[in-house]
């Protein structure tokens, strides 16, 4: 246990190297990473989202692509397709894109709503159908969703039902001045992506198993039943955290434990996941800003009852 946190660490120190500044969110999407689930990270353009992306596939040793969605984009296009081999006279099924480890859904928000399902079932089921056959998919399978939250025009919003399937959203935000000097600094930086890797698959798989194993008491549990309870009493939200949505507070907080070196989960891991976690799934009045969000629950409601 104690060597899988160490090696996690490694892979945050590593990461970091190339996404500078950002120590917070690396360690966010590693946790998603790590609780089994799929990230979104809502941001503008240029803010190091495929950097990000790149970086963790490259550290673990993972096979990477990334799909521009586009309002043309099929399903097809991500799945893969049936082709008719005349020599074998036979089907035989060649995969798209999304059969590699990690994959990165650039503008996922336009893309249709046909081709937004495919990817969900992928998501969700961890297999994608294609002419009647049903193909699993490559093991671990990580989707990096990215939107960009002000453009409108020419999108398709993720209904609640496919937010719900991502364990996370983060937002990467504008670096400090300092960073950015970094960032100018060391331009090429993205050139050595190809040798910062420090683990293997196997690595990561037991690193996943031993997320499983980290313990987390009753009281943690009705910790967390309390801040979903107070989502669904409060008449300050339009949709409240759904039993899905706690256990995706319960795995997250299992992951940054164990991240931190511990099998066992604290208060502080659910309050440090909560918002990276709930704020997607919960749609606030005009009275409520999405960043308060997580911080109005938290404020209101007691750690221990």
């Amino acid at each position: 246990m104690e060597d899988l946190s160490s090696l996690a660490q490694k892979i945050v120190d590593q990461v970091c190297q190339q996404v500078l500044g950002k120590p917070q969110q690396v360690k966010l999407a590693l946790t998603c990473l790590l609780a089994k689930g799929h990230l979104l990270i809502e941001d503008l353009p240029g803010m190091g989202k495929t950097t990000l992306s790149h970086a963790l596939a490259h550290t673990m040793g993972l096979s990477y692509n990334r799909v521009q969605f586009t309002s043309d984009l099929l399903p097809a296009d991500i799945t893969g397709v049936s082709v008719y081999n005349q020599q074998a006279h036979k089907f035989e099924f060649h995969p798209g894109p999304l059969f590699n480890q990690v994959v990165l859904a650039d503008e996922i928000n336009r893309a249709s709503p046909k081709t937004q399902s495919a990817l969900l079932e992928a998501m969700a089921e961890q297999q994608v159908t294609v002419d009647g056959t049903t193909y699993p998919m490559t093991q671990p399978f990580f989707v990096i969703a990215t939107q960009n939250p002000q453009e409108q025009v020419g999108t398709h919003p993720l209904p609640e039902s496919q937010l719900d399937r991502f364990l996370m959203r983060i937002r990467l935000g504008y670096p400090t001045a300092e960073y950015e000097l970094l960032m100018l600094q060391n331009a090429h930086l993205g050139d050595q992506l190809e040798n910062i890797e420090c683990c293997q698959v196997s690595d990561l798989v037991q690193m996943q198993q031993a997320v499983e194993q980290v313990y987390a008491s009753e009281e943690v549990l009705k910790y967390i039943i309390r801040l979903s309870q107070y989502t669904r009493s409060s008449n300050q939200f339009s949709h409240a955290l759904s039993p899905r949505g706690s256990t995706a507070v319960k795995l997250a907080s299992q992951a940054w434990a164990f991240l931190h070196g511990r099998d066992y989960v604290q208060p502080d891991d659910v309050t440090a996941v909560f918002s990276a976690v709930a704020e997607h799934r919960i749609n606030p009045e005009d009275s409520l800003n999405q960043q308060s969000v997580s911080d109005t629950v938290l404020q209101s409601v007691d750690v221990i009852s």
